[in-house]
């Protein structure tokens, strides 16, 4: 079988409770990338449905051939996990992403990867402008989110949430995704390459027709949970040490000082400290700054210790579709000895 090209293309869905949507899904991804002109493949997976989702996939993928490809989780264990399978088991030099809710077109794939390889980007994010969804429930947490991950972690996009990207294989390939880290794709994507190589572009949106949204207010309190963890990894990913170190040597130079002073009262002056609250807040930090500071070497071993170790991911597959028969969907109008 021929090699495919720099330019074929792996999308991957994530489904979770989306029967309703999965034919006119699948119709509407052939018909959109009815005219690309590279080998693709669809990667659909499924994050443990109670709905009859995993069986109209499979049912589905049937249907359309060996470059449909499907994923089915033994449980719900969230879309980041989805999205993570879904990579590992891409083989494109090119992987786009997209909800199985049908409110992003995939029809809009092809001009993303054009503008991707015109602008030599390595992560183009699609902007929905125009979003077709509640204020309360989906914009304003949206928007909050939005800023708030800008302003934390100084990646500025307009639409972290967005579904609807494009990466270059290499990339993506680098990061590995756990909890809920979906939403911060573009940060990680900001630790293995130069930011200006992520770009984002405008997308259209269109309201949700079939089945119930995942999302809602509580999202944005999850946000800020997670921007901590992201925040912190994406300033002291291999060095852990650096963090609780420093916030050790700020309580333990504090602290210092503050004992100090309190022993020149003791001793120089002759007055009595025991009853003082000065006294117990320097105890205080003087045994925070040792315990940050052997927090900090135990993460330095803990991280030296999951570098050296093998991979292992956080999701468990119940059935797929067989990897080896995984074939390349190609335009009618061009030659392929391979697909």
């Amino acid at each position: 079988m021929r090699e495919p090209d720099n330019r074929s293309l792996s999308l991957v869905i994530p489904l979770y409770q989306e029967r309703e949507n999965v034919a006119p899904l699948l119709a509407r991804v052939h018909e959109g990338l009815r005219g690309y002109a590279h080998p693709w493949e669809l990667i659909l997976v499924d994050d443990g449905s109670q709905d009859g989702t995993e069986q109209a996939l499979f049912e589905q993928a049937a249907q359309y051939g060996a470059h449909v490809r499907v994923i089915a989780f033994r449980r719900n264990v969230g879309q980041t996990a989805a999205m993570q399978a879904g990579f590992d088991a891409t083989r494109g030099g090119l992987i786009a992403t997209l909800d199985g809710d049908l409110q992003n077109d995939p029809a809009e794939i092809p001009r993303l990867i054009d503008e991707l390889l015109a602008r030599d980007l390595d992560l183009l994010q699609g902007w929905r402008r125009e979003r077709q969804d509640a204020w309360l429930l989906r914009k304003i947490p949206s928007r909050i989110a939005n800023g708030l991950i800008a302003w934390v972690t100084g990646v500025h996009l307009h639409d972290y949430g967005c579904s609807l990207k494009v990466y270059r294989a290499e990339v993506i390939k680098e990061i590995r995704l756990f909890g809920e880290m979906h939403r911060f794709i573009p940060v990680w994507v900001a630790r293995v390459t130069a930011p200006e190589r992520i770009g984002e572009t405008e997308v259209g949106h269109r309201a949700r027709a079939r089945g119930q949204s995942k999302y809602g207010l509580s999202r944005t309190f999850r946000v800020l949970l997670d921007l901590l963890v992201a925040f912190f990894f994406l300033r002291f990913d291999a060095r852990p040490g650096h963090f609780f170190g420093a916030v050790g040597l700020a309580f333990g130079l504090v602290g210092g000082f503050m004992m100090s002073w309190l022993a020149w009262v003791k001793f120089g002056l002759g007055e009595n400290i025991g009853d003082r609250p000065l006294f117990f807040v320097t105890i205080l930090l003087l045994v925070a700054s040792i315990q940050f500071l052997t927090t900090g070497v135990l993460a330095e071993i803990m991280t030296r210790t999951l570098f050296a170790s093998g991979e292992r991911t956080h999701h468990c597959i119940r059935r797929q579709t067989d990897p080896v028969a995984a074939g390349w969907k190609v335009a009618k109008d061009r030659v392929d000895d391979g697909a």
